[in-house]
């Protein structure tokens, strides 16, 4: 393997302006999830001439289980405008991709062995990026040209990552032995994606299945690579839409049905639920609108909610409660209630046989790389990475998600959001290394 490694080392560092170029690129025209059009085509030009059986639009995701899709107007708006965006090799830009079916997959057959899963999130924020010369990426011109959205978790990092493994590992095929598959997943952020690229069933066969995330470095990941993580919440995400009845609030008051009312009751219900002993929970209401005018009873009101578990029992819990307060709210004051789910996310946890067996790949194989004194991090927040892990692991698959640590300008899902690019490289050399022992001369 030694001179394996050699290779991915030569051809990480060879490939390192170009990963950085790609992501910068990436960073300019960033697409939120559903919308990663202009994404998805340059994923699938790259793994089309790189020589990979190629899977796009129906291909990846099973449709009707996709959450939170935008509205077709959106769709088709931001179709067009991908068109004229610099870089974007149109021939690739398939109607399925247009229609909000977003994602790649990349598949490698070498013959007999185990069956190796890689996932990239290739998703954007809905946010404004600074504009001031502080800035790197505005004083460097490459910060955001869609308005409203940004890469401020990294992820075209993660798209650039991905592609530079798939450039490696091609050329090192004759060293694999197995089916190797790089998953580029859209809409991760509000935990939207991963449920529908899993109903179409490309983690069934998975042996192995290994994710990342860069992350900032600080004390908890005191190295370079953690190689495994467990804990990330559980999560059900929510719009919520009070139907109710207009009236004159002076003159009939009596004749309306108070959908704002409704939802203050909610507000207030859903905060209040017990939380349960089994461990962390959480509720948030995050947004509320409602009402037309100051004399009128409000006809609608809608909310954004979400619930959240340390288990996915336990969010289970919570989620249950929540649909109760918000049908017995809307029955308080006479109103009807629409509730859709728009994102979820399960409980999620490492294999410790993967961890280890990855620590010692790189202890062995990258020795420049410090591994974290922690080798199986806490998470916070919801991945729905969570979702694939559980399904590879409910077959008897083993699966980890590690983090490759970073200095960054500020903290992730911040307007300032920057990374060093460094991390490309470490992390492209780390997950080459890891494919070339899982599925090495051992595997066949």
């Amino acid at each position: 393997m030694l001179s394996s490694i050699s290779q991915v080392r030569s051809l990480a560092r060879a490939l390192q302006p170009r990963m950085v170029s790609t992501r910068r690129s990436l960073h300019m025209y960033p697409e939120t999830g559903f919308l990663e059009m202009r994404t998805s085509a340059i994923i699938s030009e790259r793994l089309h001439a790189l020589g990979y059986e190629v899977l796009t639009g129906r291909e990846v995701l099973d449709a009707e289980m996709r959450l939170g899709v935008p509205d077709a107007a959106v769709l088709e708006e931001h179709a067009k405008a991908v068109l004229t965006q610099e870089g974007t090799p149109c021939s690739y830009l398939t109607g399925d991709m247009k229609e909000g079916i977003t994602g790649v997959i990349g598949i490698l057959r070498c013959g007999e062995g185990p069956v190796t899963a890689l996932r990239f999130d290739i998703d954007a924020l809905g946010m404004t990026e600074r504009t001031d010369p502080d800035h790197r990426p505005f004083r460097e011109g490459f910060s955001s040209r869609n308005p409203g959205m940004m890469h401020a978790c990294g992820h075209d990092g993660h798209t650039a990552i991905g592609l530079g493994v798939a450039e490696i590992l091609m050329q090192l095929r004759d060293s694999l032995h197995g089916t190797l598959k790089l998953i580029f997943q859209p809409a991760e952020e509000g935990a939207r994606g991963a449920r529908a690229l899993t109903a179409a069933g490309h983690l069934d066969d998975v042996d192995y299945f290994i994710g990342n995330h860069i992350a900032p470095t600080h004390s908890l990941d005191d190295g370079d690579v953690t190689a495994g993580t467990w804990g990330s919440l559980a999560t059900t995400k929510y719009d919520v839409i009070f139907h109710g009845l207009a009236a004159h609030a002076g003159g009939y008051p009596e004749k309306g049905s108070n959908a704002l009312l409704a939802a203050a009751e909610a507000v207030l219900a859903l905060h209040a639920i017990p939380r349960h002993s089994g461990g962390q929970s959480r509720v948030n209401v995050g947004v509320l609108h409602a009402g037309t005018g100051r004399n009128v009873v409000p006809d609608r009101a809608s909310m954004q909610v979400e619930v959240r578990g340390e288990t996915t029992e336990i969010n289970a819990y919570m989620a249950e409660r929540c649909e109760a307060i918000c049908r017995g709210a809307a029955q308080m004051q006479g109103c009807t209630v629409d509730l859709v789910k728009v994102g979820e996310a399960e409980g999620q946890h490492s294999d410790l046989p993967l961890i280890e067996r990855i620590d010692r790949v790189l202890a062995e194989n990258l020795p420049e790389l410090r591994l974290s004194s922690i080798q199986n991090a806490q998470n916070w927040g919801s991945e729905d990475i969570s979702i694939m892990m559980n399904r590879v692991q409910a077959h008897g698959g083993q699966a980890t998600y590690m983090r490759t640590m970073t200095d960054l300008a500020s903290a992730q899902h911040t307007v300032g959001f920057d990374f060093e690019e460094s991390v490309l490289q470490n992390a492209c050399e780390v997950f080459c290394a890891i494919v070339l022992d899982l599925m090495g001369e051992s595997a066949s």
